[in-house]
């Protein structure tokens, strides 16, 4: 099994907090990988070295300055009453709503779903917002936030 229940992921509370409840038809397309799944995803797709992004070394696809090509603040948009992504993040990502997407916290902890669930429940998943990375599955796009309410618009190499 990839899959934790979403039950037994220890982070749950952040798609159920009172204050941004997700929909309960919306919760199970949320689906947080196990710690083994989760690192074979990082390994493969983010850093076969570092375990965390404080952790990346100079030659990694997400510390070279090609890798980006702009960062926007999310953290205004967040603080909103608007519930949709900063406009540059969707017109950089240009995804069908059914791609698959990886959202990596750090080498253990990997979250799967849709472009379109994502777009709908991002405030929750930036509850924690220690460096995660959002990347596509078979697409080049990523976006790297950070607690200083910004996020990087680029693409994997």
């Amino acid at each position: 099994m990839s899959y934790l229940p979403l039950d037994e992921y220890n982070r749950k509370w952040i798609f159920t907090h009172q204050s941004m409840p997700v929909d309960d038809e919306v919760l199970p397309l949320i689906k947080p990988f196990t710690q083994a799944k989760s690192a074979q995803v990082w390994n493969d797709f983010i850093s076969a070295n570092s375990p965390t992004a404080d952790h990346f070394g100079s030659k990694e696809w997400p510390m070279k300055k090609s890798s980006w090509s702009n960062e926007i603040d999310w953290q205004h948009r967040w603080d909103s009453d608007n519930e949709s992504l900063p406009e540059e993040v969707l017109e950089f990502i240009d995804w069908a709503d059914e791609v698959t997407i990886y959202f990596c916290y750090e080498k253990y902890n990997v979250i799967e779903t849709s472009w379109e669930t994502f777009k709908k429940t991002w405030k929750n998943f930036l509850f924690y917002d220690d460096l995660p990375i959002l990347i596509g599955k078979k697409k080049s796009q990523a976006l790297w936030f950070n607690s200083k309410g910004k996020v990087k618009l680029g693409s994997r190499s």
